[in-house]
Formats: C-alpha cells, structure tokens, sequence
C-alpha cells in the first residue's frame, strides 16, 4: 500500500512559510506544550505512530514531488508559491529522509501543562523551513494526547 504523500499534508499556508523568514536563517528549534485545559496535566501518547507512518525511511520520492508540484500549481494558481528545489534538495542530498531531530518525553508520559512534550529542529541549515512545514502532520499527535489524557483522568 502506498503511503500519502508527505509533501501534500501540510496546511496551504505552509507552502509560503519559507518566504517569511529572516534572510540567513539557518535554524528553527520549535516545541509542543500544552497550555493547560480541563485537567492540569497531559498524557502525551500517539507520536511514534506518526514517526513510523510518515517520516521513518525516506519521507518521499521523485514521484511524490512532481505529484505535488503539479497538483499545489493548481491549487495556487500560480507557481511562486510552493519551492519544489527545497524539497529536491532533500531528495538530491539525503534520498527523502528528512534532515530533522525529534525529541520527547516517552509516550505515556504524563507531564503537567505548561511543560515541553516534544521539539523538532532541523539539522540541515538549508532545511531550517522544514521544521514549521512537519507542524500540521505532527500536531496530529493532540487527538491520541486528548484520548490518554481523558482515559488517564476516567482510570483516577
């Protein structure tokens, strides 16, 4: 079974983002916490799903980015939106994997609010627009969270 496409996942607006930010920026170190809510602590549960399913081994191919090129210039209408060569430049030099460290605490954790439950930065000073890029696929993590978390508080 074919996986998605990686590079189709994002919100619209992400395809821009690589145009906002400050010229020579090489390095974005971006965190997940949860500002609190009705319990005063969170399950965090749900990201090695997302690890394996989508970023494990190379996140995409040749045939994923023409696919996506094609498709995002008709979504746009135009073709100065989405960067095909920040993507060819993973393809080129690291055959899809991506150029990206994840950390967080071990799943099952349960951290009080207000705490880091997991951070991503590139390690590529080219890729720095990448790390924001991965934010729509991986806050896909809060729906498992939401279920721990409310499981954990019904188990009290």
């Amino acid at each position: 079974m074919k996986k998605e496409n990686l590079i189709l996942l994002a919100d619209a607006y992400k395809y821009a983002h690589h145009k906002f930010y400050y010229l020579g920026t090489t390095n974005i170190y971006s965190y997940l916490e949860s500002r609190g809510g009705m319990f005063n602590e969170t399950v965090f549960f749900g990201l090695q799903y997302f690890l394996k399913e989508y970023l494990q081994g190379p996140a995409f191919n040749q045939v994923d980015l023409d696919e996506a090129d094609e498709f995002l210039k008709q979504v746009f209408g135009r073709d100065d939106v989405f960067d095909c060569s920040k993507f060819q430049y993973i393809l080129d030099k690291y055959n899809g994997y991506l150029p990206v460290r994840i950390k967080a605490v071990a799943e099952g954790t349960s951290v009080p609010t207000g705490n880091v439950l997991m951070t991503i930065e590139n390690t590529d000073p080219e890729c720095y627009w990448l790390t924001n890029f991965l934010e729509t696929l991986l806050m896909q993590v809060w729906y498992p969270c939401t279920v721990a978390t409310l499981s954990h508080e019904v188990k009290k």
